[in-house]
């Protein structure tokens, strides 16, 4: 591998094709930067500011027939509507696509390829076109934690330069709906506002803002509330004063979503919506047992599936949906209407439902492939497990033709996990959509810390790694969570015992691993003054996610010798308690700078009962 070939493989997001030649390009003092379409303008700006950090003073202007060292074409010879092609040479850029989209794209990778090579660029042609059209990211809002607008904007920007064209926020009840105004009542909704700017936004980076609605599953908090309450599938489930579905025969269910759907679909431009329609834990065990057992269960799905449908036809919408339940009623794949989209999700590396994604091409219907961040039920992610996820997923969905890859990230139980947590998978995601083939797996959590933490040394990449793995270190790993995600926050003793301890499924060894390897904050590196906030937080966030773990651990042991009969010394206590106090007080301050004030309170109660109970246990009232 020659040397401009090993710095081309530092590329966060790898690119198609590249022909190297001779000689190179030298950034003049004063570039002029010019595009032929206003939306050029843009991005340019961006590659202008980081000229900028290295001293260059560019100007940026519409006119391709100034003279210029870096010029956007537009090229109809290009097939592809997102591909582009960018031709290094000594004297000038030229960067061609056919769409506003491959010009974005083309300057997204000048902007990677002068962050690598700084000055001096190497004579080369770029031709490059994604894997997937649709290239997506699912962020979950509605499990406590309501990013703000402007966390949302800047998360844009992050996912537009690595090529994601998608974005989808998982809504439950988040929204203010003017029929329904207690559902998003506590829950710091989003309003249309901020859907309108967030979506506007979203345009300016090449990215498909899609809607997405709860719509029969996961409706328990909307079914907790009473005037709801009667709707439900099978009231008390799981503790759930109306269960987690609504009952799909009961004419009340369709009118209430029609409802919904009237305030918050129209909203969107994009032609697809996110109906989800996942886990219908109850369906046919409840009040609609009996249709269920004369017509088969997947029946009553299919009749409630069929009536949103024609809700999205009603807006104008192509109806996408969660895969699950069709996958477990597969008769349904050759009775589903053909413009649907099946988005067939697992977050497991190997899981089941990603050998079935050939089913789903075989029935002809239209599909994504949708694995996970990992990141949800831990605090520092299941990395190993996501990245085998994505990649295995992407295979699957190259193969057998998916239309496009979605990253979900989800914030089960309280939402504990951080965004920064989340952005490493975010760009593996992206690397994986666009040119799967070329990623390399070994160096990718090396070169996401250099590109987004200007890093020089792999010292953050190992210890991400560290923190990413903690759920493999602390014991024998379990389905979808990490041990110290409940670890963190189960109580020390217990009367009577929970159903399943976190804290007895610890392994003692791996837990002083995992403290070994996390006690030092210090051996968090320093980041670039020119590192912009959001990596800033980020690195913020992925520092308390260490101390959560450190803090889990801790509990862990000590709660394990506490169980056996052993003395603990009350000083141990006292330390549990005075790091949960402090870890509390950094948490919140975190969340409340990227976040609305939302359900915050939940998980500091679950920090404070945690707090007090060491002091108790020490004797300290």
């Amino acid at each position: 591998m020659t040397t401009d070939e090993r710095q081309f493989a530092k590329l966060l997001v790898p690119v198609k094709k590249v022909v190297f030649r001779k000689g190179s390009f030298r950034w003049p003092v004063r570039p002029i930067l010019a595009g032929s379409q206003t939306t050029d303008i843009l991005p340019l700006k961006q590659l202008s500011r980081d000229l900028a950090k290295r001293n260059f003073k560019a100007s940026v202007t519409k006119n391709v027939f100034v003279t210029a060292v870096v010029k956007i074409n537009r090229d109809k010879k290009i097939e592809n509507d997102q591909a582009y092609r960018l031709i290094v040479t000594k004297d000038e850029i030229e960067i061609f696509a056919k769409s506003e989209a491959g010009a974005y794209y083309g300057l997204q990778t000048l902007r990677d390829l002068v962050s690598i090579y700084g000055k001096v660029l190497p004579a080369c042609i770029i031709e490059d076109k994604p894997d997937f059209r649709r290239r997506g990211v699912y962020h979950d809002c509605s499990r406590g934690k309501m990013p703000k607008l402007d966390t949302l904007k800047q998360l844009v920007e992050r996912l537009g330069h690595w090529k994601i064209n998608e974005l989808q926020l998982y809504v439950e009840n988040v929204f203010t709906f003017k029929q329904h105004p207690d559902i998003g009542k506590g829950f710091s909704p989003f309003t249309p506002g901020e859907i309108l700017a967030l979506q506007d936004y979203c345009r300016l980076h090449h990215i498909q803002l899609v809607g997405s609605l709860a719509s029969f599953g996961h409706f328990e908090k909307i079914l907790s509330l009473p005037k709801y309450k009667a709707l439900g599938e099978m009231p008390g489930f799981r503790g759930f004063p109306g269960g987690t579905t609504l009952c799909p025969t009961d004419p009340r269910s369709i009118k209430l979503i029609a409802e919904l759907y009237s305030e918050f679909v129209p909203l969107f431009e994009a032609d697809d919506f996110n109906v989800c329609c996942d886990e219908t834990w109850e369906l046919g065990r409840g009040r609609s047992k009996k249709q269920a057992d004369k017509i088969g269960t997947g029946e009553v799905y299919l009749e409630f599936l069929l009536k949103i449908h024609r809700l999205c036809e009603k807006h104008g919408k192509r109806m996408n949906a969660w895969a699950d339940i069709v996958l477990k009623y597969p008769e349904m794949l050759r009775k589903l209407p053909s413009d649907m989209v099946l988005l067939n999700w697992e977050y497991e590396s190997s899981g089941k439902n990603i050998g079935r994604t050939k089913e789903i091409a075989k029935s002809g219907m239209p599909f994504m492939v949708c694995p996970g961040t990992s990141g949800w039920l831990t605090h520092g992610s299941r990395m190993s497990n996501s990245m085998e996820n994505v990649r295995n997923f992407a295979i699957a969905g190259r193969r057998y033709g998916a239309e496009g890859l979605l990253n979900t990230d989800w914030g089960d139980r309280g939402h504990r996990n951080f965004l920064g947590a989340s952005l490493h998978s975010f760009a593996h995601g992206a690397a994986h959509s666009w040119n799967g083939k070329a990623v390399d797996e070994k160096k990718f959590t090396e070169n996401f810390c250099k590109s987004v933490f200007g890093q020089r040394t792999n010292k953050m990449a190992e210890k991400l790694t560290t923190l990413g793995n903690t759920y493999i270190m602390c014991g024998k790993p379990v389905r979808n969570e990490s041990l110290l995600y409940d670890a963190l926050v189960e109580p020390i003793l217990h009367t009577p015992p929970p159903a399943r301890s976190c804290i007895d499924m610890t392994r003692p060894a791996g837990l002083k691993q995992i403290l070994n390897k996390l006690s030092d904050a210090k051996l968090w590196p320093q980041l670039p003054k020119s590192i912009e906030p959001f990596e800033k937080i980020a690195l913020e966030e992925l520092k308390l996610a260490a101390r959560m773990d450190y803090l889990a651990c801790r509990r862990a042991l000590t709660a394990k010798d506490l169980r056996c009969g052993k003395n603990v010394k009350s000083s141990e206590l006292l330390r549990l308690g005075g790091l949960t106090r402090d870890i509390s007080k950094e948490f919140k301050k975190l969340w409340l700078l990227r976040n609305k004030t939302s359900r915050l309170h939940d998980n500091l109660k679950l920090f404070k009962r945690i707090e007090q109970e060491s002091f108790r246990l020490a004797g300290k009232k």
